[in-house]
């Protein structure tokens, strides 16, 4: 069998499928089953019209947060703070190891780090001229 590289000049999603599925396979030979579940909180108007939220996976006994967005009008009202305790909450009902997520610097280093987040590590230039952080936090039930 020969083997070739070719790059996809637009990528699809059947595209990524077909990668992710063999890594997928071989992971769970080496770590088991990884049990991803997808987690939503969204954050509504008066209108039913979403205007944030938080956005995450429940993967390998970890919640990742993906997104975290406070509308403007409800910044500094703990509307952040009390999505970050229910993803907490419903992490530990999973029984969750921990959570971990990233952030840049111009967005909210200083909030995760006030809610008991440590820092794993940062990418320097990241947008250039900034940097982009990772946090951790690990449960107690």
């Amino acid at each position: 069998m020969t083997l070739r590289i070719e790059r996809s000049q637009n990528p699809t999603d059947e595209e990524r499928e077909a990668i992710l599925t063999p890594l997928r396979a071989y992971n769970e030979a080496q770590a088991g089953p990884s049990n991803a579940q997808l987690l939503a909180l969204l954050i509504r108007d008066d209108n039913g019209e979403i205007l944030g939220g938080l956005y995450g996976r429940f993967f390998y006994q970890w919640l990742f947060i993906e997104l975290l967005s406070v509308p403007e009008q409800a910044r500094g009202q703990g509307m952040g703070s009390k999505l970050m305790q229910m993803a907490e909450d419903l992490a530990r009902e999973k029984e969750c190891v921990g959570i971990w997520l990233d952030t840049f610097e111009f967005q909210a280093p200083e909030f995760y780090k006030r809610l008991g987040y440590s820092e794993l590590g940062q990418i320097a230039d990241y947008p250039p001229g900034h940097k982009r952080y990772f946090f951790q936090k690990h449960l107690t039930n």
